[in-house]
């Protein structure tokens, strides 16, 4: 960052130190910015008060309990159901959808292997090649489409995140390959982008700049913000009062997820033949909020503006102890009705929601001049099976959340016929997001009744 007290403050100021570069929040000081700030916001698909939008995907696998996760009633949301109560501060940010499906997920004459099938086509919309080799083959997936066209305007054009890791080849489902099950972003038909599951590596892709610098700033275990200090004492005086204090509540945020991912390595060294990826909490919901803190503060520094998320793996076995549930995810999810399975399907599924209404709170707390981060997103989370024990791909939980810079009208529940193609949401969220596309996957056109 330059020091002169003329050069302006825009969106591509950053703090810089020794191995660290932090791109600065939002603040009112930018809201005066001249026309070459202004032609890029318009390239962006700015909304009317000057923030750029951003979209996330959110996959959760095996279906859900759809007992408890049904809302009966069209139009506004008011009594959610149990599954869903955790989201109930947010109720006016979600639209619920139903009839939502992704057909070529269904076998289509190539027999079993719907959990690989239901993540590949998810954001894709396209039946993926049955193979468990190396000619895997799918579609270029909704983040990506947007990422191709826009992401030359962030640092980063998309962030790919989990929690499980996951195979990259070999046959995991019934002769599709494990790639199929791990990856829910496509940069191409052939070409899976694979996501990062470890908090440490997260914060230094978006905030170190690595090479001697960085290994140095880690090797004294220095916070980043050490090596920043002097940049932003410089900058405070040519700020308002309320951006001062909006500067150190972000540089704070990021110190507090620095100390979070240090206190996840502290804990009991594990056996020899047992190598802990560095930063990876044990704690699966520490974990999921660490990952959706780093999300948060990527979107709010503008650092990306697109990003998908695995809560786990498609056909994924985990256990959720947490919640009293020893049992493996997807053994549960071929429940033949049994209502203990069920019961433990639903603590799981809303173990997941607790941690969706997390990453909302969070967006929702972050200011961007009279909106909140929140208003500028496009978020959907939900599952490519409604019912893990009938495997079908019709009617699929589907949440929205945020209100894509007022395009969207959200706290309701809005129904469509059975089988409308979950890729028509896509198209509607491209075209606002300024990179509009005539077709993706399956689609058929844009949704009707979402402004």
């Amino acid at each position: 960052m330059r020091s002169r007290k003329n050069t302006p403050i825009t969106r591509r100021t950053v703090l810089r130190g020794l191995g660290a570069t932090i791109a600065l929040p939002w603040l009112e000081s930018m809201s005066h910015l001249g026309s070459a700030w202004a032609d890029t916001t318009r390239a962006a698909r700015a909304t009317a008060g000057g923030m750029p939008l951003r979209m996330a995907f959110l996959f959760v696998p095996n279906g859900v309990n759809l007992d408890h996760w049904r809302v009966h009633e069209e139009g506004p949301l008011t009594t959610l159901p149990r599954t869903l109560e955790p989201l109930a501060p947010f109720k006016s940010d979600l639209i619920y959808f139903t009839g939502l499906a992704q057909n070529n997920a269904r076998p289509l004459g190539d027999g079993p292997g719907d959990h690989a099938r239901s993540l590949a086509t998810f954001l894709t919309g396209v039946h993926p090649k049955k193979t468990d080799g190396a000619d895997i083959r799918a579609g270029i997936s909704v983040d990506q489409v947007a990422a191709q066209k826009l992401g030359r305007l962030t640092r980063f054009p998309s962030l790919e995140l989990g929690i499980e890791r996951g195979a990259q080849s070999g046959g995991c489902d019934s002769g599709y390959s494990c790639a199929y099950s791990s990856n829910i972003s496509w940069s191409s038909p052939t070409t899976p982008v694979a996501k990062e599951i470890d908090p440490a590596a997260v914060f230094d892709r978006l905030f170190g700049r690595g090479g001697e610098a960085e290994l140095k700033r880690r090797q004294h275990g220095a916070s980043i913000l050490d090596f920043v200090n002097d940049e932003a004492r410089r900058l405070k005086p040519r700020l308002a009062v309320a951006d001062q204090r909006k500067l150190d509540e972000y540089l704070q945020s990021i110190r507090e997820i620095e100390i979070r991912i240090k206190r996840g390595g502290d804990v009991p060294k594990p056996p020899k033949d047992f190598q802990k990826p560095h930063g990876k909490p044990d704690d699966t919901a520490e974990h999921i909020r660490l990952m959706f803190d780093l999300l948060a503060i990527a979107f709010q520094g503008d650092l990306t503006r697109i990003a998908t998320f695995m809560f786990a793996n498609e056909g994924s076995n985990k256990t959720y102890p947490a919640v009293g549930v020893n049992d493996g995810h997807h053994e549960l999810s071929h429940h033949g009705k049994s209502p203990e399975k069920l019961e433990k399907i639903a603590k799981i599924d809303r173990f997941h929601i607790e941690g969706f209404a997390y990453l909302l709170n969070r967006l929702k707390q972050i200011k961007e001049g009279e909106r909140s981060l929140l208003d500028n997103c496009m978020i959907v989370y939900g599952s490519g099976i409604s019912d893990g024990d009938r495997h079908n791909h019709d009617d699929l939980p589907v949440l929205f959340a945020g209100r894509g810079g007022g395009t969207f009208r959200t706290g309701r529940h809005v129904k469509y016929p059975n089988d409308t193609p979950m890729t028509n949401l896509y198209l509607s969220m491209l075209e606002r997001f300024g990179t509009p596309v005539d077709s993706l996957g399956d689609s058929t056109g844009t949704l009707p009744n979402l402004s």
